[in-house]
């Protein structure tokens, strides 16, 4: 059986001329957030949740540009976007809804289960997919660190817990009527 390889030493990233961390969040990342660091890596989680907010992805061409400022491998910001379920390659949604999975949220009367079935009904999309009108994306997230008020989910970065299926629908039409040129 021959195992399939992906050409990564040799992959070509698509580069836009205008860099994605501008030199307003050099500035800011430079000011307010490498000070509070031992290390410059320590760093790269908060700088790399600034890049997901503002483009809803992390692009590799970013990921290129933060190690460059950071003075860091690129391999450890390729490591640290591919293992945390909040950072991504493919830009999201303008609201991306990260339902917990865990096994503490699946022992709920309330499943988290039930509303993913319930959101993939209500949006149309499967996981990790985004609706037509780029308004959202799903996640299922393997833990989101609520267990004692589970099941819980995430929009955008506001967590919201103990949830059943009706609070769920709310949330989705409270975002849809909030976001920009959603349907009314």
């Amino acid at each position: 059986m021959a195992w399939p390889t992906k050409p990564s030493g040799t992959m070509q990233i698509a580069r836009r001329a205008e860099p994605y961390c501008t030199a307003a969040m050099k500035d800011r990342w430079t000011r307010d957030v490498l000070p509070k660091y031992a290390t410059r890596l320590g760093a790269l989680m908060p700088i790399l949740h600034d890049v997901q907010h503002a483009y809803r992805h992390v692009p590799h061409q970013a990921q290129l540009e933060v190690a460059e400022f950071l003075g860091i491998a690129p391999s450890d910001v390729l490591d640290t976007v591919s293992f945390y379920d909040e950072f991504t390659v493919e830009q999201r949604g303008v609201v991306t809804i990260g339902v917990c999975h865990s096994i503490a949220c699946e022992q709920c009367g309330c499943t988290s289960t039930k509303l993913l079935d319930r959101a993939r009904e209500r949006l149309g999309i499967g996981m990790g997919e985004t609706t037509d009108d780029g308004k959202f994306t799903l996640i299922a997230m393997d833990c989101l660190g609520s267990c004692d008020t589970a099941p819980v989910a995430l929009f955008n970065e506001t967590l919201h817990e103990n949830l059943t299926v009706d609070a769920l629908d709310r949330l989705i039409d409270e975002a849809r009527h909030a976001s920009p040129g959603g349907h009314h």
